[in-house]
């Protein structure tokens, strides 16, 4: 293995030494200085690979989700509610018929509500501006941790459906290398207004499956 498997270690140091986490600008810089030390080159956004030739290391990789993760979330939120002249209608929460109300690509938050209608146009372009939010607050969260792709993008739909990245015990593994356990936190996370919902259950089970590709 390489010396790029250390990083983590340093991160843990610098972190602290700061005693504070990390600003994804900082991260960023700390990986490319460490990527200049060692001679890496970067590869597809995602991984590293000395001049050496030995076999690529997972490290942290850009703040977009990749193809696999998008299909995912859209597989699970769907752009449900569309009418027939085209556009697009809110609809309530499964679990308690009520707030809160989404839209499009599991859009939620303010102005969205009962009676309100989008363009399919408005729908995708704010799902990519969530996904550039939700990708950044997971690439915060992971503060260096070493990530591939595929974990990476169960991460940012893990996030995307339930907001806590910053708080759940699988980020705690995943951050600890313990990818297993990880993994097997996802299932945990399948209720909504305290009931197991089979979609949820289903939304897990397809995330820890992207999640273990990266093992």
């Amino acid at each position: 293995m390489t010396a790029i498997l250390h990083r983590k270690g340093i991160f843990d140091t610098v972190r602290s030494l700061l005693g504070r986490g990390f600003k994804q600008s900082e991260v960023d810089m700390l990986d490319q200085a460490l990527d200049e030390a060692l001679g890496a080159v970067p590869v597809r956004g995602d991984q590293a690979v000395e001049d050496s030739g030995q076999d690529p290391v997972p490290c942290v990789p850009s703040r977009r989700i990749g193809a696999a993760g998008i299909a995912l979330i859209k597989r699970f939120e769907g752009c449900a509610r569309l009418r027939p002249d085209g556009l697009v209608e809110a609809y309530p929460d499964p679990a308690s018929g009520g707030d809160p109300w989404t839209i499009g690509w599991g859009a939620t938050g303010a102005g969205i509500g009962p009676g309100t209608v989008w363009t399919q146009a408005q729908c995708d372009a704010r799902l990519e501006r969530d996904l550039e939010r939700y990708g950044a607050e997971v690439s915060e969260a992971l503060s260096g941790a070493p990530t591939n792709q595929s974990q990476f993008d169960a991460l940012v739909s893990f996030h995307y459906n339930t907001g806590a990245i910053g708080r759940a015990t699988l980020t705690r593994k995943h951050i600890a290398g313990d990818f297993a356990g990880a993994q097997a936190e996802f299932a945990r996370w399948n209720r909504a207004a305290g009931r197991v919902l089979k979609g949820l259950t289903r939304r897990r089970q397809a995330e820890a499956s992207l999640y273990r590709i990266g093992r």
